[in-house]
């Protein structure tokens, strides 16, 4: 009967009669206060067992929250990395590409000079300095020839910006266009590449040519059978 009552007060209480039933049981049936006793005790243990996963959790997430963000790290490194050598492989394959071009101007410049050396029968050009070789007095284009002989070639002299000169064997009937070109040529090999047009004179008397002129034999200008001309930068019209 004592023990009814008990259950029937725990219950009263607000306890769950499962637990409470434990709680006589385990208590020995020791009364109202043994019971309720054993039952916040459980109750304390479970609030205190559930804080203590609470943290484990807590502390497991901050564990992963941190392998992740060095995983995010290391990924972003890696790709910066990679970033990095297709860049350097990129830039060597570009200076590859500009090294094999440039060997090819190189190449094609000499062909150029070998074929118009077998087809104009030249000597091929030579690169002295201005005080070793002087050049001769070219004639006038309004001067007559002094005799009658007619030249095949025409040997030209060519006189650089920088002190050098240049020398080649042209047909008498070939344009001045082709002296010009020669040039642009030979200052593209040796001088770094000559970007600029140039202009042609006649060494004395002083006479600039124009663009007619470049279409005009070299025989018709008075420049056979040998002339020296001086290059100079063309001004901007």
């Amino acid at each position: 009967m004592a023990e009814r009552t008990a259950l029937e007060s725990l219950i009263e209480m607000g306890f769950p009669r499962g637990r409470a039933e434990k709680a006589l049981a385990l208590t020995g049936n020791q009364g109202i206060e043994a019971a309720m006793d054993w039952m916040l005790e459980l109750v304390a243990q479970k609030q205190k067992e559930r804080g203590e996963r609470e943290q484990r959790e807590a502390v497991e997430r901050e564990r992963q929250r941190r392998r992740q963000g060095q995983e995010l790290s290391a990924a972003r490194q890696r790709l910066q990395e990679d970033e990095m050598r297709r860049a350097a492989e990129e830039r060597r394959r570009e200076k590859a590409e500009e090294t094999a071009a440039r060997q090819r101007v190189r190449e094609k410049i000499e062909r150029d000079k070998v074929e118009r050396a077998k087809k104009f029968g030249g000597t091929g050009s030579q690169m002295t300095s201005p005080a070793t070789e002087p050049g001769p007095v070219p004639s006038s284009p309004s001067q007559e020839p002094p005799t009658k002989r007619e030249y095949d070639q025409c040997r030209i002299q060519v006189r650089l910006p920088d002190g050098t000169s240049l020398t080649q064997t042209f047909k008498a009937r070939e344009q001045l266009a082709a002296v010009r070109l020669y040039v642009e040529l030979h200052r593209g090999e040796e001088l770094g590449g000559g970007q600029d047009p140039v202009q042609l004179l006649s060494g004395f008397p002083r006479r600039a040519f124009s663009e007619a002129d470049m279409e005009r034999p070299l025989q018709e200008l008075g420049l056979v059978p040998s002339a020296v001309l001086i290059v100079a930068k063309k001004c901007a019209s």
